[in-house]
């Protein structure tokens, strides 16, 4: 019985959060934390709390193509994760491969149009991961309804960091002036280039940190950011409705603040023209051989209404 009354409660909100939802945001970045927390409390293996959150990540890619999402970037596999225990490295691995493939050629991965890519130094995986990732972008080379960006190796700062060295060393070599260095500069010599900038990040799991995640592409465009504390494995579709509910509000809340600067900007402005009509008006007198009138105060009075 109360089984039956808290599938329906949750039924019936998750019906009311997509009502709330006016649109969604174009590029969703997700960080996969808590599979080992999960597995623990589960009394399982690891490898088991990471396979179950691979079975979210395939929900979380069906949702997004439901609510019209054009991008989804996952935090798969961090440079730091290259420092856990080699079993576990060893399984993630595997699969990781796994993933790759089965996405390549599942029926739904094609019918949305979905193109899988890689970010971060694939370079450092290991040889079946390398080519589960040829494989799986190259099947999916064709489609382009939703970019699915699977980050491997991937760090923020020493991404950033290699584009420094970059720049200092081509400067040095004067081959490049340091005064030209501007924001495309800085993009072109980035590895990773999404289609879209980041609008949301996710991170499950209940910490409250992005963890060296799109540093320039998510906070450089000031994404809004939801943590929530389900583990990753938990993760549900009332969960992914609410993070884009963050979107909206967040969105929402810059409209307000943008509206309300150029109300403003467009006061000073009249303000400032109003005072230049009256002295111009003033100077007009002195010099004018017949009387003239100082209208300026109407006019205002008629542009307001």
């Amino acid at each position: 019985m109360f089984g039956w009354l808290r599938r329906s409660w949750r039924t019936a909100y998750e019906r009311l959060l997509e009502r709330e939802l006016t649109g969604a945001p174009t590029h969703v970045a997700v960080i996969q934390d808590g599979n080992r927390r999960y597995a623990a409390e589960h009394g399982t293996e690891a490898s088991d709390g990471h396979r179950a959150g691979a079975d979210t990540t395939e929900s979380v890619l069906r949702w997004c193509g439901e609510l019209g999402v054009e991008e989804l970037t996952l935090y798969a596999f961090s440079t730091e994760n290259f420092q856990r225990p080699p079993d576990e490295r060893e399984t993630l691995f595997d699969l990781i491969s796994d993933k790759l493939r089965s996405f390549a050629d599942h029926e739904e991965v094609h019918a949305r149009g979905v193109r899988i890519r890689t970010i971060g130094e694939t370079e450092r995986l290991p040889p079946r991961v390398r080519e589960a990732i040829e494989y799986a972008e190259r099947r999916t080379a064709d489609h382009d309804e939703l970019y699915l960006n699977v980050a491997l190796a991937y760090g923020g700062r020493a991404e950033l960091l290699g584009v420094a060295r970059e720049i200092a060393a081509d400067a040095a070599a004067g081959e490049l002036d340091p005064e030209a260095v501007d924001v495309d500069e800085i993009e072109r010599r980035l590895t990773t280039r999404p289609t879209q900038a980041v609008d949301l990040i996710i991170r499950t799991g209940g910490d409250e940190r992005t963890s060296n995640f799109l540093p320039w592409h998510a906070n450089g465009n000031e994404a809004a950011v939801y943590f929530c504390t389900p583990y990753w494995p938990e993760f549900s579709r009332i969960d992914f409705l609410r993070a884009i509910r963050t979107y909206q509000s967040r969105q929402e809340s810059w409209r307000q603040t943008r509206a309300r600067r150029a109300t403003a900007l467009l006061r000073a402005v009249g303000d400032s023209e109003l005072e230049e009509a009256r002295r111009i008006v003033s100077r007009l007198r002195e010099h004018a051989p017949e009387p003239i009138e100082d209208d300026t105060d109407e006019s205002t009075e008629q542009s307001a209404d």
